[in-house]
């Protein structure tokens, strides 16, 4: 059979390569060219890798893995409001409540986003070793492709466990169901075996791609949830992956805390791994101003456009918080304010966001506290122009408080406990630092909810500290089965392989 490749418009992110300039990432099949005469050149490898990257770029939206996961954690809710919008026909009370039906579309859209991302770097892999180009960096782009695909699989054994696999891109057979055991040994196996081709040092013509930084993040956070994955307690290893991140000496904790979100934050010390956004290069990917927002803030933002007053902070959640916890700011609540300073008074009432909601089922138009964690910017306005501030998935914070929590769960959290990284976390927030009687397990979840609000970490975090399935603010007492999401109904119908997670 001849072997040939897509050639697909507008895939290389200008701000991952800087190899090429484009208007527009969404795929658009061009031609089908034999495969010998597509790669000609490194800068066209290049271009072709860039599309796995690529798929990453939805992560953050309404319908998404980080919605899922978000939602059904104790940081974020969407109540239906009083005016009967949002509630969207119970889809996310399901996954709020954790009884998430197989045919919810929010699973749906979230397990594509993990399975689509690793059969494009299983194409990618494929066709990247198949060429015959030769060039230095070669070997470095499948190392990174195959460490990306880690990634994607590491996600879906972390949210459904049991999973289809498959990394061959020319197998087309139904994938068979792999279980976590499996998996977990398979994504480290693969980053031990790809390490030394990955860049050490972050530059610009690496941002946004996997370098060992990435890598051993990606390993230190495998190895810290083994246990409760596979039942494999490895929390040495997982001290030893973050000591190789550490090691590096290129990754800064920040002395402010919100550099790291800011609009054009690709000079961030501490950021390792993000998603770059553009307001025009990936556009309708990274729109929270919309989806969490009041129409009335669009005189403290300068926005154009309305706004979704969609998702709100659960109730409770900014108790965690102390009063002088900069990292409070992260959210809006209180009596809003325009851009000159001024309290915003509509209609001769107080435009005022209360952490607090009245009635789950009727929301009123600003209870709930909203999200201001990445800088807004001015005039963005949906379907025109959306944020374009990179998405942080991983972070040095992350390694720090990862080998702590290592660390306190091996009895020796006095080790780290006067460690410079670790005391600026609490300096940078404006509190003193911790002492060793401060640290129990309550206190070290609810700090890691603090620094990492809305980064995507809770549900996993809740499910390791033991907490997941307890009653929480309009929701339930879920079961041992709730803390994996159920495998979608249209997959299901589509691999006979495949058997249901438990419910």
């Amino acid at each position: 059979m001849k072997n040939s490749i897509k050639i697909v418009t507008g895939v290389a992110l200008f701000v991952i390569f800087n190899l090429v300039s484009c208007t527009d990432l969404e795929e658009r099949v061009y031609s089908d060219i034999p495969i010998d005469q597509f790669f000609r050149t490194e800068k066209d490898v290049l271009m072709n890798a860039g599309r796995a990257y690529t798929k990453l770029q939805r992560y953050p939206e309404e319908f998404s893995l980080w919605t899922l996961t978000e939602m059904a954690s104790d940081e974020m809710v969407a109540p239906g409001r009083d005016d009967g919008f949002v509630w969207d026909n119970g889809r996310w009370d399901e996954i709020h409540t954790h009884q998430a039906d197989p045919n919810n579309k929010i699973l749906t859209y979230a397990w594509n986003f993990v399975f689509e991302g690793i059969a494009a770097c299983n194409e990618i892999i494929y066709e990247t070793e198949l060429s015959t180009i030769d060039f230095p960096e070669k070997d470095q782009i499948v190392s990174e492709i195959k460490i990306l695909r880690a990634y994607f699989y590491y996600l879906g054994l972390d949210n459904w466990g049991n999973i289809p696999f498959s990394i061959d891109f020319t197998d087309k057979k139904l994938s068979e169901q792999k279980d976590r055991k499996f998996l977990c040994d398979y994504i480290e196996k693969e980053i031990l075996d790809n390490l030394d081709s990955l860049k050490k040092q972050p530059t610009q013509s690496n941002y946004g791609r996997v370098t060992q930084g990435m890598a051993y993040t990606l390993l230190a956070k495998l190895y810290l949830n083994a246990e409760e994955w596979i039942g494999e307690e490895k929390f040495q290893k997982t001290v030893d992956a973050c000591n190789r991140v550490i090691d590096l000496n290129v990754y800064q904790i920040e002395n402010d805390y919100f550099a790291n979100f800011k609009v054009m934050n690709e000079s961030s010390v501490e950021n390792i791994f993000v998603i770059p956004m553009h307001s025009q290069f990936t556009k309708d990917c990274f729109y929270w101003y919309t989806l969490t927002l009041n129409d009335a803030s669009r005189a403290t933002f300068g926005f154009i456009g309305g706004m979704w007053d969609e998702f709100v902070l659960e109730p409770g959640f900014l108790d965690k918080y102390a009063d002088n916890d900069l990292r409070k700011q992260s959210f809006l609540f209180g009596q809003q304010k325009n851009k000159s300073g001024e309290n915003i008074v509509i209609d001769g009432e107080p435009f005022i966001y209360t952490p607090t909601i009245g009635n789950y089922m009727a929301r009123k138009k600003w209870e709930g506290a909203r999200c201001a964690k990445y800088e807004y910017q001015e005039n963005l306005e949906y379907y025109v122009s959306d944020m374009e501030n990179d998405f942080v998935l991983f972070r040095y914070a992350d390694v720090i408080y990862t080998k702590f929590e290592a660390l306190w769960r091996l009895g020796r959290a006095n080790e780290m406990i006067n460690d410079a990284d670790l005391q600026k976390i609490w300096s940078r927030a404006g509190l003193p630092p911790y002492q060793i009687a401060d640290i129990t397990a309550n206190e070290l979840l609810n700090e890691l909810g603090r620094e990492f609000a809305w980064e995507g970490h809770r549900r996993q975090d809740q499910i390791r500290f033991g907490v997941y399935g307890n009653q929480g603010w309009n929701k339930p007492v879920s079961g041992v089965n709730a803390k994996l999401f159920p495998i979608p109904q249209s997959i299901l119908s589509t691999n006979s392989n495949l058997v249901q997670n438990p419910r």
